[in-house]
């Protein structure tokens, strides 16, 4: 029997049928016959603002490495609302990553960067991702995502240990990206980063650097409505990276009643 349709425009499988691409409405319903009128735009949400956000993030070089600190809160709008909200991330054994901003990003993110972890060890080379390394792939990762008015709303802070010298740099969500001796995020980069470069003149040992870190987040607590006494320090030298347990920040509001606003 002779194939008597055009194969290349076939007829529709019933009247006013599906079209490819196109979105349809319920049934039912005289007034939605047909395709709808909405676009594929119309159903793709783009991060038009942070939601659960986190506050600084502070990195400090040391003679034999690097140091990042940042608290667990999560802020939802001014509401401390998640109290256990780990922002220092081990990614392998020579490189150390913090984050400040919307915390869902960083999540989104941390998974992505804990496929490449895994697809590393499956490749069995024994090669890792350097930190330089990490550093320029965040900064091509959030410009590409701010290119398509899609941004990941988050800093972040990286060090490592490469070659044999410390590396710290920052990314902001725009991608852009340097490195510095002494790196702070958000209210940390007008409050802490003058603690931390008049620190940072002089050589600092690892003890000396731990000191000022924990200094600078006990000043933050105290002026950033948006902080947490609760906050993790991670390190990384030669030996390898080791991030803490949470530690409970000593705070006294005795003088509170003192302060009066004019």
């Amino acid at each position: 029997m002779a194939f008597m349709a055009d194969p290349m425009n076939p007829a529709p499988f019933w009247g006013n049928g599906p079209s490819p691409a196109a979105f349809y409405n319920f049934p039912g319903n005289s007034s939605n016959i047909g395709p709808a009128k909405h676009t594929a735009q119309d159903f793709r949400a783009h991060s038009a603002a942070p939601i659960t956000t986190t506050t600084t993030v502070i990195g400090l070089k040391f003679d034999k490495g690097c140091i990042i600190a940042a608290d667990m809160l999560g802020s939802y709008g001014s509401l401390a609302r998640f109290r256990n909200c780990p922002r220092v991330l081990k990614v392998n054994d020579v490189c150390l990553l913090g984050n400040g901003g919307d915390y869902a990003d960083f999540q989104f993110l941390k998974d992505i960067i804990n496929q490449k972890m895994i697809d590393e060890k499956c490749t069995g080379d024994g090669l890792q991702m350097k930190p330089r390394s990490l550093h320029c792939w965040l900064t091509r990762m959030m410009y590409q995502k701010r290119s398509r008015m899609d941004p990941l709303w988050s800093n972040y802070v990286v060090a490592g240990i490469q070659n044999g010298t410390p590396f710290l740099g920052a990314v902001d969500k725009l991608g852009t990206a340097y490195e510095d001796a002494c790196i702070a995020t958000g209210l940390g980069a007008h409050m802490a980063t003058p603690m931390l470069r008049e620190a940072a003149k002089q050589p600092l040992d690892e003890a000396q650097a731990k000191a000022i870190v924990q200094k600078c987040m006990e000043v933050l607590f105290y002026r950033d409505a948006r902080s947490f006494p609760k906050y993790q320090i991670g390190v990384i030298t030669a030996d390898g990276v080791t991030v803490s347990d949470p530690i409970e920040l000593k705070h006294d509001w005795s003088l509170a009643h003192m302060i009066h606003m004019k």
